[in-house]
């Protein structure tokens, strides 16, 4: 299919069963870490955790089954000028508003794979009919399904523009935008780079505070932010810190070990979700193991840490602009770093700032149920403008 000079198929995957017989060996055949006795997970990823998940996804985890659920969901691959983007793009049953969602690391369209079906048939899942969208899943370049840069790593930047060439080729003149973690700051660009086109953006993060700022031109709670920031970065920061100054070497075991990977992606799931330290309060073992197994199979860590090297290098000026497109903020519980109000205000044009009381980091996933009425709140009175254009292009995808 073709649109707007975009060339887009359906995309369908069955990993091959060698691909799985080799992951299998290499997880019993693991060579284990000790740990200090009671640790936990006081330095890092729980050691007692770590086998019993690794233990089920050699023997008894059927990612094929996983794979296939997913396979439900409306997937196509489209080549934008060279880069092939992996992308779920699910159609409303009437006419609706495009909505895209931005996601960031360490997932992929996975973060939504939960909280599409609610977006696109609000109907069917006790919400009003009147609230439907058309949406907009792609992986980012680097990460799950979608294919990685030859040249350079992609920042956010680059990305926003790819989206928008994106949505361009799918027939949305106009749209809205949602993220978080990365995709935060891809839906930022898109609203920066693209006001004409982006008619509102809802974010769950206001990402961190540029460390140009003068703590003197700023309030009490911002001053206190930053403080919280800095030593947020001293104690969970060093993930961060590998993968924009060093990501090949940790990629070199990561991309090796799928222990290791497991243990680079759990941790960060328990630490940056509303699970009180009980992962499986939040994530089922299929859950988490399909994240991880998608990065496996893929073989994607590297490509998906190294965004954080481009992202280092975008300028002060980028990271200061002010986002006029309206914007709206759902900052959950257990997400890191909730910026005041005061700097959301001070950022964007802030019409709405919500505090829900439930959800973290991976919100749309952890409380696809509270995320979708999130979204669908805010977007309520943006919705004709952003249908406006699109009400007769032809259907291009889904």
């Amino acid at each position: 299919m073709t649109g707007s000079a975009l060339r887009i198929e359906p995309f369908a995957e069955t990993t091959p069963a060698d691909a799985i017989d080799d992951l299998r060996r290499r997880l019993r055949a693991t060579r284990w870490f000790d740990a200090p006795q009671g640790d936990g997970w006081s330095l890092g990823v729980d050691l007692t955790t770590l086998q019993a998940l690794a233990a089920y996804w050699a023997d008894g985890f059927d990612w094929l089954a996983q794979e296939a659920a997913l396979a439900l969901l409306p997937r196509f691959r489209a080549d934008l000028g060279g880069t092939a983007v992996h992308l779920v793009h699910a159609r409303a049953a009437q006419p609706a508003p495009a909505l895209l969602l931005a996601h960031g690391w360490p997932d992929s369209f996975w973060r939504y794979s939960k909280v599409i079906p609610l977006l696109v048939d609000p109907g069917a899942h006790g919400a009003d009919p009147a609230d439907a969208f058309d949406v907009v899943v792609p992986d980012m370049p680097g990460y799950g399904y979608s294919g990685t840069p030859e040249g350079p790593p992609l920042s956010a930047i680059d990305v926003a523009g790819l989206w928008a060439h994106l949505m361009t080729g799918l027939g949305h003149d106009r749209f809205l935008a949602a993220g978080g973690d990365i995709g935060s700051h891809v839906a930022r660009y898109l609203a920066l780079d693209f006001p004409d086109r982006v008619v509102a953006v809802h974010r769950t993060d206001g990402g961190l505070p540029p460390g140009t700022l003068d703590a003197a031109d700023l309030s009490e709670p911002e001053r206190r932010w930053l403080q919280e920031t800095a030593r947020w970065s001293a104690t969970e920061g060093a993930y961060a810190a590998m993968h924009r100054t060093k990501p090949q070497t940790a990629a070199a075991g990561l991309v090796d070990s799928p222990v290791g990977l497991l243990a680079w992606i759990v941790e960060k799931l328990r630490s940056w979700s509303d699970c009180g330290g009980d992962l499986a309060s939040v994530y089922t073992q299929d859950e988490i193991l399909t994240l991880v197994s998608m990065y496996w199979f893929t073989g994607t860590i590297g490509s998906s840490m190294r965004m954080y090297a481009a992202n280092g290098a975008i300028s002060p000026e980028q990271l200061l602009r002010r986002v006029e497109v309206p914007s709206g903020f759902s900052l959950h519980p257990g997400d890191i770093l909730r910026p005041p109000r005061e700097w959301l205000a001070r950022s964007t044009n802030l019409v709405s700032l919500t505090e829900p009381v439930r959800g973290g980091h991976f919100a749309a996933f952890e409380d696809p149920q509270g995320y979708a009425e999130e979204l669908r709140r805010f977007f309520r009175p943006y919705r004709d403008a952003a249908l406006g254009a699109d009400a007769g292009n032809m259907r291009v995808a889904g």
